[in-house]
């Protein structure tokens, strides 16, 4: 199973799927945790490249295209030969937190992002998506308690981008209800897990 979280700056997403992934292996699963950009060393040279500098270095486009170059390598090192081997792959963003940043938020075409969706995702699509959904003025202000200057570009991207960005995921979750489920991320972390672990049980995988 494939399993992506997704949502803006400061939603939590990062500290619920870590609990998720040592929750998952004290069931003896084969658990991959991994996260975008990133996942390989090479990918990481490119995640360094998007989450830190002036917020805009690089346009949408370039930042689509660097995204896309970072997952093409990703699927093909890790996320593939997990998912072939019958792990449990899950993954702090994907495909969707292109179609939101630089698609939605931004200005890249989505002709574009379509097109490298269908030439490097292909059919390695998330089997379930978790959306966190956060007022992004609360997102901001909890992301900002972290060490400023260490990856924080995006946050620096004003509030208008951040608005953006929320109603990009939301739009993804109504177009994909199979796939995606949201998240109140403006609860307590004990009642988000509780609410994951509701929505894997339903599914087979609690």
């Amino acid at each position: 199973m494939f399993i992506t979280f997704e949502g803006g700056e400061g939603a939590g997403k990062t500290t619920q799927i870590k609990r998720l992934a040592a929750h998952l292996t004290e069931q003896g699963r084969d658990v991959v945790l991994t996260r975008e950009p990133g996942g390989t060393a090479s990918a990481e040279e490119v995640r360094a490249l998007l989450v830190n500098g002036d917020a805009g270095k690089w346009t949408s486009t370039a930042e689509a295209l660097l995204n896309y170059a970072a997952r093409d390598m990703h699927l093909r090192d890790v996320i593939r030969p997990a998912l072939a081997r019958g792990a449990m792959v899950l993954c702090d963003r994907f495909m969707d937190s292109t179609r939101a940043y630089q698609g939605v938020a931004g200005d890249c075409p989505m002709a574009l992002i379509d097109m490298l969706e269908v030439s490097v995702v292909g059919n390695t699509r998330p089997d379930l998506t978790f959306v966190f959904d956060l007022d992004p003025a609360l997102g901001l202000s909890r992301a900002t308690q972290r060490a400023a200057g260490i990856e924080d570009r995006y946050e620096r991207k004003g509030m208008t981008f951040h608005a953006a960005l929320r109603a990009g995921f939301l739009d993804i979750a109504r177009k994909e209800l199979k796939r995606c489920v949201v998240i109140d991320a403006s609860k307590s972390p004990d009642e988000i897990w509780s609410a994951l672990l509701a929505v894997l049980k339903t599914r087979g995988h609690g």
